[in-house]
C-alpha cells in the first residue's frame, strides 16, 4: 500500500469523525483543514457514501450524516490523551466550577478507552502538571457563570448581570445578550449588546458579581464575534519603540506578545524593540515600569507623558 493511500485512507477516516461532531459541515471547512482541493473532497465524500455511509448534502449548505449514524467506540492514542491532561488542568483553573466539572466527567469517559499502558501514562502526566493562574475568571460566588454564558451564546437567550465596571462606584443591573467571549491582556470578557445602553460593550468576567439566564430571546442578529473584535475603537493601533538593555530583554521575552511585539534588533548592549499596541493608557505603560529602570521610551511623546503622569499619581500617593 502506497503512502498516498495511506493518507488518504486517515484523511478519510478524520472526515468521517468531522461529519459526527457537527449538525452541517461544508466542504471548504473540511478542504481547509486537510489542505486538499474541494474535488478531492468532494471524491472523499463519495468513497464514504460507497461503503455505506448514510451522508445528505444540499449544494450551498453542506454535508450531514443521518440521525442516529454513529461510529463505533472511538480509540485515541497516548498523545491524543495526553492533550485532554492539559485542557483539563486549563478548565479546571481558567473556567468556572461548573463547566470544569463537566469536563472532568468527559475526562473520565476519554481514559475509560485508553489500554492500560496509556491509563498508566496519563495517571502519571496528571500528577506532574500544574497550572497557576495569575487571575480569577469568575467572582467565586458564581461558579456557574462560564456555563449561563455558553447555554446564552448558544441558544440565543439574554442574561442578567449585576456588574461593577471600572469607572462606577456603585454595581449596575443589565440585561445583555451575550455574542461571545475572548481573552486578552490576561482576563476574560464577554462581548454583548446591553439592552440598557442600546450598544454593544465588553464586560471583565471577573467584574460580574451575579449572572442569570433568561428565557428573553436575543432582540438582533449580531454575527461573529471576530467581526465586532476587528471594528472595536480600541484597535487602533499605535507604534512603541523602546531600547531595553540586553543583560534583562531576555526576561520579558515571554510577555511582551500580549502587548504586540513585532520586532526586534540587536545593537551592542541595547535591544531596540517594536510594538503596536491598541492601549498606550494602561496597558503597556504599566508593564513598561515594571522593567522601566533598565529601559528607554525612544517613540512616541505620548508615552513617556503617560509613564510621567503613572509615576506621579504613586509619588503622591506615598506622600499622602
Amino acid at each position: 500500500m502506497g503512502l498516498d493511500t495511506i493518507n488518504r485512507f486517515d484523511r478519510i477516516v478524520a472526515i468521517l469523525i468531522q461529519l459526527q461532531s457537527k449538525r452541517i459541515v461544508k466542504a471548504q471547512e473540511l478542504a481547509d483543514r486537510f489542505d486538499v482541493s474541494l474535488r478531492t473532497i468532494y471524491r472523499d465524500i463519495r468513497s464514504l457514501e460507497a461503503s455505506g455511509v448514510p451522508i445528505s448534502s444540499e449544494a450551498g449548505v453542506g454535508y450531514s450524516i443521518m440521525e442516529g449514524y454513529r461510529l463505533p467506540p472511538v480509540m485515541f492514542t497516548r498523545e491524543e490523551a495526553g492533550s485532554f491532561v492539559a485542557a483539563e488542568k486549563l478548565m479546571q483553573k481558567f473556567t468556572d466550577t461548573s463547566l470544569g466539572s463537566h469536563h472532568k466527567s468527559a475526562m473520565y469517559k476519554v481514559k475509560s478507552v485508553l489500554k492500560g499502558k496509556e491509563k498508566d501514562w496519563i495517571s502519571t502526566l496528571e500528577a506532574q502538571v500544574l497550572i497557576d493562574p495569575t487571575q480569577t475568571p469568575f467572582d467565586e460566588n458564581i461558579p456557574n457563570a462560564l456555563e449561563i454564558l455558553f447555554e446564552s451564546i448558544a441558544d440565543k437567550k439574554q442574561v442578567f448581570l449585576k456588574y461593577h465596571s471600572l469607572n462606577s462606584e456603585k454595581p449596575s443591573d443589565r440585561f445583555i445578550e451575550p455574542v461571545g467571549l475572548f481573552h486578552e491582556n490576561n482576563f476574560w470578557y464577554v462581548l454583548g449588546y446591553c439592552l440598557f445602553r442600546k450598544d454593544y460593550r465588553q464586560f471583565r468576567t471577573d467584574r460580574m458579581l451575579r449572572i442569570t439566564g433568561t428565557e428573553k430571546p436575543f432582540t438582533l442578529e449580531h454575527g461573529m464575534l471576530d467581526e465586532h473584535l476587528n471594528k472595536r475603537p480600541d484597535k487602533e493601533k499605535t507604534k512603541i519603540v523602546i531600547s531595553v538593555d540586553k543583560s534583562i530583554a531576555r526576561y520579558i521575552s515571554t510577555g511582551r506578545k500580549q502587548y504586540g511585539f513585532i520586532s526586534e534588533k540587536i545593537r551592542k548592549d541595547k535591544v531596540t524593540m517594536t510594538f503596536m499596541t491598541s492601549d498606550v493608557v494602561h496597558g503597556f505603560p504599566r508593564w513598561y515600569l515594571m522593567f522601566g529602570d533598565y529601559a528607554e521610551i525612544l517613540e512616541p511623546e505620548s508615552l513617556k507623558k503617560r509613564v510621567i503622569e503613572i509615576l506621579k499619581e504613586a509619588q503622591n500617593r506615598l506622600l499622602d
